[in-house]
């Protein structure tokens, strides 16, 4: 591509100047540009386009992001564009398509008038941009609207202006990409405050003639003090933008005439060293103003901004402000992100230009637009990128909640009573269940029943309802209004099924409170019907309790290497043990242990059937046997799955047993015809109780199915 510049206003010179020839023939044919001059709604957008063009060269752009401005701008005017123009550049597609989901956020912020919705637009637009250049073409154009807005209605200049200063400033802002940053503030207060504007631009006139006297002067005696002390420099007048005039004069309160910063220069310096060496020599030649000095170079502002600010008393006593840093800094300054931002062909971003992807899409968590930002650096997390998804109402306002929120957290965060009426929920469009997670810039609807009627399993953790802990907390508060007879009986519920279907006998339940901190059994029921304690933690209790801890090992004599084995034979070693079929047993299990020929002793639950004949027989062979310290192994246990045939129910169902890390051993299906019901039998590996309990809930989750247990 070619770096020379263009002011003229036809797309064909342009691209003659800046396309070379592969370029040209690649993206912008001439049949498609014959195509585009044949368009009348092209023919009055043109000069914006090449304006737009022109700032993105300002900022360094690469031919994909150029290509891919000029496509979308065709076919927004509706001039087709061939599909072989992005069948092999997927970068330019993305660039196109990222240009599309911004004009979806453009409609929404008309569709509300800006109202109170510039925060969440600004951070749905940044979640659902998959490219950074996405965003410099959208302020480069937005820019090129604005420029060519003096000619336009005033209404028409109402809405570009009110456009750019909620979405576009603050993004160039947070960014640091000052040259568009001030022109955009600049000409959008100019059409919302005619008569400020006005204003101010007539006082900064009347005194711009004392003021660019003095302020040669001062160049002049700064540079011959700099040169005497070794300091090579280069300084130049500074540019007040009457925006940034205006904000100050509202922040303290004060007059024009208050201001210190309206005469101002700039130092460009090698280096850092350079940079404090020359506040030196300025401190020394005049007297600093109090309190006037900010040192962004040791403290850069949260869009990396750096330089040292400081006031002094200059010449005949006047104020003077006098920025210095060093020329790699000003170009930062000028150019913000975009300064380092060259994509190269075939391949991404260097280390730092990942990192300020990264920070861009952080830097929307603000909620104000504050002059510093450098306290936005104190609450950013290195994970952010994934950490919220922006998801919009059916008015199109924007929420944000956690990465996975369900759409039943959506619900909560709408609002509480919307919650607890929940029923259902759509999204764009398409009923989903509860426990759906939608991502950045899906239209969530949530479907709601007349009565307040939250339900038990919403706080199970296994069914994976409700992943916020505000909405789960909401959820709490609600049943713990439920009087305490109901909370008792739902407890209790809870944990017959869960003994249960983990066909775990003869418990005793009253050692289990001390457990969870807890006096009796009555507030571990309650606890499990408010879910503040889960059927997986009563689970890994009760592995706990029945699993007797690892006894230290004698010094003297010193004991036999013991295998690991997990059942222990007191009295025998290398003794070989197997876990009988019939039953099944898990660690935490009541077991004894029978001795057979030839398979050593075979492991049984204490109310194994099995067991009970063997014994009859010979209770001679009967043994005792308890669990040992190898917890790590894996025990093979039969599930029982019943449920409502549909298709793909068998397939839902192994895919819960795959995603629970639980390896399938056999499987047996079989379905009544007459009575439509589904009946499976698995044969599966788990580690313990705890595992067994997640995944016999989640399969109780599964659509249709209307029990999951294991099989005594």
């Amino acid at each position: 591509m070619k770096a020379k510049s263009s002011h003229s206003n036809s797309l064909d010179a342009w691209a003659q100047r800046h396309f070379d020839v592969g370029d040209a023939q690649r993206w912008l044919s001439a049949s498609l540009l014959q195509s585009a001059h044949n368009n009348a709604a092209f023919a009055g957008v043109e000069a914006e386009l090449v304006e737009a063009l022109n700032l993105l060269l300002a900022l360094r752009a690469d031919v994909e992001t150029l290509a891919a401005c000029i496509l979308h701008t065709l076919q927004q005017c509706g001039v087709a564009v061939p599909a072989s123009a992005l069948a092999d550049a997927p970068q330019v597609r993305d660039l196109v398509e990222g240009q599309r989901a911004a004009e979806k956020v453009w409609s929404l912020y008309s569709a509300r008038g800006g109202a109170g919705s510039a925060e969440g637009l600004r951070r749905l637009l940044l979640a659902i941009i998959l490219d950074l250049r996405v965003v410099f073409i959208l302020l480069a154009r937005q820019l090129a609207r604005m420029r060519a807005a003096a000619s336009a209605s005033p209404e028409q200049r109402r809405e570009l202006a009110q456009l750019a200063g909620d979405i576009h400033a603050p993004l160039a802002n947070r960014l640091g990409i000052w040259q568009l940053k001030w022109e955009l503030e600049d000409l959008a207060f100019r059409y919302l405050h005619p008569d400020t504007y006005r204003r101010i631009a007539a006082l900064l006139d009347e005194r711009r003639q004392d003021r660019e006297r003095f302020i040669a002067a001062a160049m002049g005696a700064l540079r011959r003090a700099l040169a005497e002390a070794g300091i090579q420099a280069d300084i130049a007048g500074r540019p007040k933008h009457i925006y940034s005039i205006w904000k100050k004069m509202q922040r303290k309160g004060g007059d024009f005439s208050t201001l210190y910063d309206i005469r101002a220069v700039r130092v460009l310096v090698k280096d850092v060293a350079a940079c404090y060496a020359a506040l030196g020599v300025v401190h020394t030649l005049w007297p600093p103003v109090p309190s006037e000095f900010d040192d962004y170079i040791a403290r850069p502002k949260g869009n990396h901004y750096q330089s040292l600010h400081t006031a002094v008393i200059g010449p005949e006593g006047k104020t003077l402000e006098v920025q210095i840093r060093s020329h790699d800094m000003h170009a930062h300054a000028e150019g913000g992100v975009a300064a380092h931002w060259r994509y190269k062909e075939g391949g991404g971003g260097d280390e730092s230009f990942e990192r300020k992807i990264a920070w861009m899409r952080q830097l929307l968590e603000a909620k104000d637009e504050p002059d510093d930002d450098a306290a936005l650096l104190a609450g950013f997390r290195t994970d952010i990128l994934e950490d919220r998804v922006y998801l919009l109402t059916p008015q199109g306002q924007v929420m944000d909640l956690p990465r996975n929120a369900t759409v039943l957290d959506f619900a909560y965060h709408v609002h509480t009573d919307v919650g607890h009426r929940c029923r259902g929920a759509k999204v764009n469009g398409r009923i989903v269940p509860l426990q759906f997670q939608p991502a950045s810039g899906d239209r969530v609807e949530i479907l709601t029943g007349k009565t307040l009627e939250p339900r038990r399993d919403w706080l199970s953790a296994q069914h994976a309802y409700l992943t916020t802990h505000r909405a789960r907390e909401k959820v709490r508060t609600w049943f713990k209004r439920v009087d305490h007879d109901a909370n008792l009986s739902a407890g209790r519920a809870i944990l017959d099924k869960e003994l249960k279907r983990l066909a775990f006998g003869n418990v005793e339940l009253d050692t289990l409170p001390p457990r969870f901190h807890l006096q009796t059994l009555e507030e571990l029921l309650v606890a499990l019907a408010l879910g503040d304690v889960s059927t997986g933690q009563v689970a890994r209790a009760l592995h706990e309790m029945h699993t007797p801890p690892a006894l230290p090992a004698p010094q003297v004599p010193r004991a036999p290497k013991r295998d690991k084995d997990a059942v222990v034979i007191e009295g025998v070693g290398n003794l070989l043990t197997t876990l009988a079929r019939c039953c099944q047993p898990l660690p935490g299990d009541a077991i004894v242990g029978y001795i057979t020929r030839g398979r050593g002793v075979s492991i049984h639950r204490t109310d194994c059937a099995s067991f009970a004949r063997l014994r009859a027989r010979d209770a001679n062979r009967a043994i005792e046997v308890e669990w040992g310290g190898a917890r790590a192994q894996a025990y093979e246990v039969d599930l029982l799955v019943r449920g409502y045939d549909r298709k793909w129910l068998h397939k839902d169902v192994t895919n819960v047993i795959a995603a629970a890390n639980v390896h399938l051993l056999a499987v047996n299906t079989r379905v009544d015809s007459a009575s439509g019901l589904a009946t499976m039998n698995f044969a599966v590996r788990v580690t313990d109780f705890e595992q067994l309990s997640m995944l016999l809930g989640r399969l109780s989750g599964v659509p249709n199915v209307i029990e999951a247990r294991r099989l005594a």
